[in-house]
């Protein structure tokens, strides 16, 4: 009498999962998928911003050419400086100096040619030393002490706002430093790298034939592209590339979700956190040095409470207060928002004064959408 073999499964008392059952391997939807992506929000919230704008102040020149050049410029500004607080954060670490930092480096870049006859070019690779060196500092201090990153940057926050205010009254006797426009204007490498426009003659062009809005001397109402927005959409797409195509993108992420552990498996966490410290205050230079040839003048108040608005872009862009999870790309898009609204207010009849109740609402929408993704993502593991 032949007797059917049982499999091992059955012999042990095992219920065998059907395939299907296996969560490794289920299907998700394309809502699941989204609410996995850190920039969802920031991007529907981008959405909800342009349609609303649209609706309120659609007829307004918001959306001519001039006006998108206004809320892109104010947009690309933030968003320099929101990806270096992005990366930082996702490591798990903060720069609240990183405000103080743009006004210091404006300092550095207008005060030695004016004063000491220094080239132009001199003054702004020496702000960049200057302000990777401070970067240095804050990164190692903080995981030479092990004190959290916002006291050490808090303090920095204060010694650089001092040091821009007492070298402003040193040398020019006031809080503003001007006249620095006009050698960043003769000074072959700042035109082609920071000064001015990119397109000017197409625009010149367009608006010739009235397909731009122009001015009654015939010329484009937007004089072109700004150089701060290539330079903006350049460090993106080297950012976001990095932070998801590469090797020291990992170690950001490990770095930020379980320092130790990453620390055990090789990661060079503390390499990797002063580079980010160091990557943040050279966005903040480079935010000064695009400001001070902008406006052709350095002044002691400037990058007042830009640590915040970075932080918050950052995290209407998916970031997490905790580290180990965020996007560049969400990062710019919470930017994106904060230039659309800055700027799309004054075309429409609110006043400007709810703009930073709006910023507040969207920084409690973010941290709470983020709770809820990150709260999904942890009961799924």
């Amino acid at each position: 009498m032949s007797m059917s073999k049982a499999s091992p499964g059955k012999a042990a008392g095992i219920r065998m999962a059907p395939p299907g059952d296996d969560e490794r391997v289920r299907r998700l939807s394309l809502f699941d998928r989204l609410m996995g992506r850190p920039e969802f929000a920031a991007v529907a919230g981008a959405v909800l911003v342009f349609a609303v704008f649209g609706v309120g102040a659609g007829g307004s020149g918001m959306f001519a050419v001039d006006g998108i050049v206004n809320w892109s410029q104010v947009a690309a500004y933030l968003g320099i400086i929101a990806i270096g607080a992005c990366l930082l954060m996702i490591a798990g670490e903060f720069d609240l100096s990183l405000g103080s930092m743009i006004g210091f480096a404006g300092m550095m870049v207008a005060i030695p040619p004016l004063y000491f006859g220094w080239p132009f070019w001199l003054a702004v690779l020496f702000a960049f030393a200057g302000s990777l060196a401070v970067g240095w500092l804050n990164g190692y201090l903080v995981l030479k002490t092990r004190l959290p990153s916002f006291i050490v940057t808090l303090a920095f926050l204060f010694i650089l706002r001092g040091l821009t205010l007492a070298l402003s009254i040193l040398f020019a006797n006031r809080t503003i430093v001007s006249g620095v426009g006009d050698l960043a204007a003769a000074d072959p490498l700042a035109q082609w790298l920071f000064v001015g426009h990119v397109g000017a003659g197409l625009f010149h062009w367009l608006a010739g034939i009235g397909a731009i809005a122009s001015l009654p001397d015939g010329g484009a109402a937007a004089a072109g592209v700004p150089k701060v927005l290539l330079w903006w959409l350049a460090l993106a797409a080297i950012a976001a590339f990095v932070l998801a195509r590469t090797r020291i993108g990992n170690w950001i992420f490990a770095a930020g979700g379980d320092a130790n552990a990453a620390k055990n498996v090789g990661v060079p966490v503390k390499q990797v956190k002063i580079g980010l410290f160091m990557f943040t205050a050279f966005c903040a230079c480079l935010f000064a040095v695009l400001q001070v040839c902008d406006v052709g003048s350095a002044a002691a108040d400037r990058g007042l409470q830009k640590e915040f608005e970075a932080i918050i872009a950052a995290v209407i862009g998916g970031c997490l207060l905790t580290g180990g999870y965020g996007s560049v790309v969400g990062a710019c898009f919470g930017a994106l928002i904060f230039g659309v609204v800055q700027i799309g207010i004054t075309y429409t009849n609110i006043n400007s004064d709810w703009f930073r109740v709006f910023l507040g609402l969207m920084l409690l929408m973010a941290v709470l959408f983020n709770h809820y993704v990150r709260r999904r993502v942890t009961e799924a593991k």
